[in-house]
């Protein structure tokens, strides 16, 4: 192996990059693991950075430039094996190895051994047995261990495709440990409420697209969530720590509404007394979400399209140019490719914001999820007030509408029927209307 000083290595005949030697990334929500695990590798005089998810983890790469990275069979918030392939690709110098101890090729750590024992020790080791943690070190072989060094700088490519390996596709050896992270909702998000497959396919799409800047189209119908998909976006982004701006195109009026979003300078217009900056600067760094796109007039979406495509704005009245880096989210309950076709929708616009589109499903076509909500929803109305539970019947009846208003609509329905049901602790299907004029529906 050459040597370029510490810190510096060939890895699996990769160009030679600067990683922080003997420094490791733990992925798991697993908090006894974690423990176990930086109990062994501090042992070993290892340096450990943990991560509680694939997001963190991502974050902790990043910062860290680590040696190897070991990630559990399962993470809260990114379906592993996508987390996988995309730090394989990102990280293609770094060690990966999965909780379980499989390997699958890839890139080698000059102390893969270590990694290995740490593993096998924190899998064997109960949490509460002190005893274990006393175990005679390791005797290293000569010239393998070096003293720990901070390292400057480290090959995004060499960094991201580490991750993959990880997951390997190699069978477990303790298969009960993987199975205890199967959940159920694996692949589900917690802003998400539902285990239907439309569901868990939405799921799938929202962790693909998060992590990058891409810009996402959200259509699907009134009520049905849309905003909550964003949301879900930008909690997984590596912009979450940053402005979340949220601009419903419907509830200003024209006049006002390209001030409102570009900003405006100290007497545009009438009543401009001073300077203002706009959703789009406000949410610098972070995300734009732009409620009901298709409500943007047409004047303003040929301006909107030129910040899109080159990330510059002018303020109302302003010869100055501002440049913006901002992710752009959208949502509409409109056919939007089909009004570009009747011209009422910029196409060009369209094509721009539908880079990634996704759908947000009815509720119609997810009724599989219906109680879940519903308990959902009673939780959350519980939280101030006595919790309610609602009768058989009244399920049944819920089961029995069409659902128009989509997830919304239930939240009303359901927060209606808590109001009806009095002092009483269950609703009841009477309880249970679908109407303000209080008359039951058929």
């Amino acid at each position: 192996m050459n040597r370029m000083g510490a810190g510096q290595e060939t890895l699996a005949g990769m160009d030679i990059v600067e990683v922080a030697a003997r420094t490791v990334v733990l992925a798991s929500a697993d908090a006894g693991l974690r423990q176990r695990l930086r109990r062994s590798l501090t042992g070993l005089r290892w340096q450990v950075r943990e991560a509680t998810g694939g997001a963190e983890a991502m974050a902790q790469l990043e910062a860290s430039r680590p040696e190897a990275l070991l990630v559990d069979s399962w993470l809260p918030d990114l379906e592993v094996g996508e987390f996988a392939g995309q730090v394989r690709t990102m990280y293609p110098s770094m060690e990966m190895l999965r909780v379980d101890g499989g390997v699958d090729g890839g890139a080698r750590s000059p102390r893969r051994n270590e990694l290995l024992h740490a593993l096998r020790e924190a899998q064997e080791a109960p949490l509460n047995d002190t005893a274990a943690w006393k175990a005679a070190p390791i005797t290293l072989p000569r010239n393998t261990g070096r003293a720990p060094s901070v390292v400057k700088s480290f090959d995004q490519e060499a960094a991201r495709r580490a991750l993959s390996v990880l997951l390997g596709r190699e069978e477990s050896t303790h298969a009960e440990s993987a199975a205890s992270h199967a959940l159920p909702d694996e692949v589900m998000l917690p802003e998400l409420v539902g285990a239907s497959a439309p569901m868990r396919e939405l799921a799938r799409l929202i962790r693909l697209v998060a992590p990058r800047s891409t810009t996402v189209l959200i259509e699907g119908e009134t009520g049905s969530g849309k905003e909550v998909v964003a949301q879900a976006l930008h909690r997984l982004s590596e912009r979450a720590s940053k402005p979340f701006t949220v601009l419903n195109c419907a509830a200003i009026p024209e006049a006002l509404l390209e001030a409102e979003l570009f900003g405006h300078a100290r007497g545009a217009f009438t009543g401009a007394v001073q300077s203002r900056t706009g959703r789009i600067e406000a949410a610098h760094g972070g995300t734009l979400f732009l409620d009901e796109i298709g409500e943007m007039p047409l004047a303003l979406q040929a301006k909107m399209l030129r910040f899109l495509e080159c990330g510059e704005l002018q303020r109302v009245g302003d010869n100055d140019v501002v440049r913006v880096d901002v992710r752009v989210i959208a949502a509409t309950h409109q056919p939007l490719q089909q009004r570009s076709e009747e011209r009422t929708f910029r196409l060009d616009l369209y094509h721009r914001l539908a880079v990634f589109p996704i759908e947000v499903p009815a509720l119609r076509e997810r009724m599989e999820d219906l109680d879940l909500l519903a308990e959902h929803f009673l939780e959350k109305m519980g939280q101030k007030l006595p919790r309610k539970r609602l009768s058989a019947e009244a399920s049944a009846k819920l089961h029995l509408h069409h659902w128009p208003g989509n997830v919304r609509e239930l939240m009303h329905v359901l927060e209606r029927g808590a109001i009806l049901s009095g002092d009483r602790m269950e609703i009841g299907a009477e309880e249970i209307r679908y109407r303000r004029t209080a008359r039951e529906q058929d």
